[in-house]
């Protein structure tokens, strides 16, 4: 009976005691949150000038480089010049003959005058002569249009841009037919400053300008410069925008309204049809109260957090969380500024448990966080 005794007290001793397990918790951080508006939209050229050939003829040469920086007037495309050269020299011809018959008749109109009051010849011949002459002005003046329209189809012959922009990859070859009727030969877009076109709800444009109507006029934002524009490789463009215009009309299909944004773009980064990302702050919430998401999860809808007392034992936690902002989540109601929760070993503990906490290290950088209202043009950009 005492060696059974001491054998089983010798077992006791040399049984591993339970070490708490580790887990890494950190502080309810408290801060002021901005709240973003996100939308997702599609940048666009401020003017989009499609170029077309407004003669027909053969196109001889190209005389720009596709995807730089044209200015207005600068030459593009040559069309074969020569019958349009041709057809100008023949209306200059038409012209001179006809200021030839011009003059001719003034000088009968001239000389038959005197004549016809002293009878020698009749008022019939005068009058004829008088009608001959204005039929010659007219035959002029069709000339000289004649002429006009020759010269401009030459100079079409020359396509020149008409805008400032960035000129895109020509559509066609040189020894291509050209005419009015054919496809636009490239297109020019002004890139500097660049449109962003993005939707917004009926819902949410509406709640704007209910607040711009409630809104004392001189209180209100008009045109708040405070968009940003995330890149599609995540980064954010360092050049603020602008919201210029909503749309005249609400998609019936869609419900949604355009809004367009203006961005500068000094060194023509941004290009038309690229992806955008907007957004911008729509509210500053005072003191909110932060946690990592990582340390929320849930169960049957609702959201807990393991809360780590002083003395280090463990408490489940139901919480009611907001917007998240980056890596962080805004707590609303469930915990108070210093208190640590669990971020990482949830799935070790139980109510209750004793843990041996470690603080976890988080990024410091702050995202977006998503919001409901938007700023129009006239409108204030607070809720």
């Amino acid at each position: 009976m005492v060696i059974l005794t001491l054998a089983t007290f010798g077992c006791k001793r040399s049984a591993p005691q339970m070490e708490p397990p580790e887990v890494l918790v950190m502080d309810v951080v408290q801060k002021d949150v901005p709240i973003y508006g996100n939308w997702i939209g599609t940048l666009d050229g401020m003017v989009n000038a499609q170029i077309h050939a407004q003669v027909s003829g053969y196109l001889m040469a190209q005389h720009y480089q596709e995807g730089s920086l044209v200015h207005k007037g600068d030459l593009l495309f040559q069309i074969d010049p020569r019958p349009f050269q041709a057809a100008l020299d023949k209306a200059k011809g038409q012209m001179a003959e006809a200021q030839a018959k011009l003059d001719l008749t003034a000088i009968n109109v001239r000389r038959y005058t005197p004549l016809a009051k002293n009878n020698a010849i009749s008022q019939q011949e005068l009058d004829n002569a008088v009608q001959s002459n204005k039929g010659a002005q007219a035959e002029l003046e069709s000339a000289q249009a004649a002429v006009q329209q020759a010269e401009l189809n030459l100079g079409f012959t020359k396509v020149t841009s008409p805008i400032d922009g960035i000129a895109g990859i020509a559509k066609a070859q040189v020894g291509d037919l050209l005419g009015p009727n054919t496809a636009e030969l490239t297109t020019i877009s002004t890139v500097n400053p660049i449109k962003a076109y993005f939707p917004v709800s009926e819902q949410e444009y509406m709640k704007a300008m209910e607040k711009r109507i409630m809104r004392d006029s001189e209180h209100a934002i008009h045109r708040t410069n405070n968009l940003e524009l995330i890149l599609a490789d995540g980064n954010t463009y360092p050049h603020k925008g602008t919201i210029v215009l909503a749309d005249r009309q609400v998609n019936i299909r869609t419900g949604t309204i355009l809004l367009a944004g203006l961005f500068p773009n000094p060194d023509n980064i941004l290009r038309p049809g690229q992806y955008a990302h907007i957004r911008f702050v729509i509210q500053m919430q005072k003191d909110a109260l932060l946690v990592p998401q990582r340390a929320v999860s849930e169960l049957q809808g609702d959201d807990f957090v393991v809360v780590v007392d002083k003395k280090n034992r463990s408490s489940i936690r139901t919480v009611q969380m907001g917007e998240r902002s980056g890596s962080l989540w805004i707590v609303k109601q469930g915990l108070n500024f210093g208190e640590r929760v669990i971020v990482e070993g949830i799935q070790k503990v139980r109510e209750g448990t004793i843990v041996k906490p470690k603080p976890y290290k988080s990024d410091s950088g702050q995202a977006a966080v998503t919001g409901t209202n938007i700023p129009v043009p006239g409108t204030s950009s607070k809720p």
